[in-house]
């Protein structure tokens, strides 16, 4: 597959498949995407080994020596629990799903954009678990229909995303449709649906991707809302993560489903707390697989690859990324997102994303957060726009300027 696009890659006129994939894309060029994970990798890989010496501490307690691969997930944990007292399972009868959309996700939107959510049980969606709002602006004119299927079911695909069911488009007179996928476990009739840390994050997250889609004011389906380039379009969902745990946010929608009494500030100020434990694995992880990817397709055309073990480490070891306690995400062998699923030579594209994420949060703490202001500026000079003008052009017409990447930096705790 490697070789076939390589080739197709001289065809149009390209020095390889990397050059190809990358040439319509946000990053201005592949040199550029280069730079920007090479400022990350040093600090990244110095971070992990930071991680662990405190996870060998930690495994030394139970006789192990000799700290391993698949030993660096339970010790992480383990150390998380100890080093900041987050307990991230404990966190669950605070976040019950109808609060966590009435109460966090909708009404953070409200404050921010004006939008009114009414549920509509008398439009049939395609399961019966799948959930309808009429979403209307603040002067109540009609924005779309937001779709949620929350629910894991047999038939249903793993993970969480975003469709559009209906793109925006003046053209057509066209109003959007979309939906959000998660895959929680049902629960028993009767019973609260109760969410993990981690499927709040998702929920905020894949409706910051809804919100792309609902407030799309383009002529042309073509360039509505999502249909942006692969390496910004999950910035504008990852920016919306910021609201969970805002303080008016969390404190209106993290309250015991049985006692009604509120998330603890002190858990809260944990969870901050250990929100940059583990970046070193991750982003090394992260890194590893990112540029075995380029690496694969940066291959010349009839260059070919006879040992993959031996060109894996051979990347990972050119791009100072090779750690045997922190292997790359994705090995060549079940890498579906570049030999399947449309990535190849973009896997750098969530973390690019997330240069200009950070760096947008960090305009929003400077000017003061959660206010119709900031969400009316973000709305008309960014999510509005779709691929209408040049994605970049649109994030300079927000910040001021291009993005930097120390936000992310400093985010990550890699500063």
């Amino acid at each position: 597959m490697a070789a076939l696009r390589a080739e197709r890659a001289a065809l149009l006129g390209f020095a390889s498949h990397a050059e190809f994939a990358t040439d319509n894309q946000t990053a201005p060029s592949l040199e550029a995407i280069h730079a920007m994970l090479g400022k990350l990798a040093p600090p990244a890989v110095r971070n992990a080994h930071a991680e662990a010496e405190l996870l060998r501490e930690a495994a030394a307690r139970d006789g192990i020596e000799d700290l391993q691969a698949w030993d660096w997930s339970y010790y992480s944990e383990q150390v998380r629990r100890e080093k900041f007292s987050v307990d991230r399972a404990a966190l669950r009868p605070y976040f019950e799903l109808e609060r966590v959309l009435t109460d966090g996700v909708f009404f953070a939107a409200n404050r921010l954009y004006g939008l009114t959510f009414t549920e509509r049980p008398d439009l049939a969606g395609y399961h019966p678990d799948v959930r309808i709002w009429e979403v209307k602006n603040e002067d109540g004119s009609g924005l779309g229909l937001f779709l949620g299927d929350y629910y894991t079911r047999d038939t249903k695909a793993g993970g969480a995303w975003m469709n559009s069911l209906v793109h925006q488009s003046a053209l057509l007179g066209m109003q959007p449709v979309v939906v959000n996928n998660l895959n929680i476990p049902k629960p028993p009739a009767g019973e609260p649906t109760l969410l993990s840390f981690d499927e709040v994050v998702t929920a905020f997250h894949e409706f910051g991707h809804a919100l792309h889609g609902l407030f799309s004011e383009v002529t042309y389906p073509q360039f509505s809302g999502t249909a942006v380039p692969r390496d910004f379009v999950e910035y504008p969902s990852q920016v919306n993560e910021m609201w969970m745990l805002w303080p008016e946010v969390v404190a209106n929608f993290a309250k015991h489903h049985v006692t009604g009494e509120p998330l603890p500030q002190d858990a809260i100020d944990n969870i901050e707390a250990a929100s940059t434990w583990g970046e070193g694995f991750g982003t090394t992880e992260y890194l590893g697989a990112t540029l075995l990817d380029l690496a694969w397709h940066e291959l010349a055309p009839g260059e070919t690859v006879q040992d993959p073990e031996a060109f894996e480490a051979e990347a990972l070891q050119r791009a100072g990324v090779a750690l045997d306690l922190v292997p790359p995400r994705y090995r060549s062998g079940y890498f579906k997102h570049i030999f399947a699923g449309g990535y190849a030579a973009a896997y750098y594209a969530y973390i690019w994303s997330e240069v200009l994420d950070a760096d947008t949060v960090e305009w929003f703490q400077e000017n003061g957060g959660l206010t119709r202001e900031n969400g009316d500026r973000f709305r008309r000079e960014l999510l509005a726009r779709g691929n209408s003008i040049d994605p970049l052009q649109a994030f300079r017409n927000f910040r001021g300027r291009d993005a930097a990447i120390e936000p992310l930096l400093h985010r990550r705790g890699l500063a």
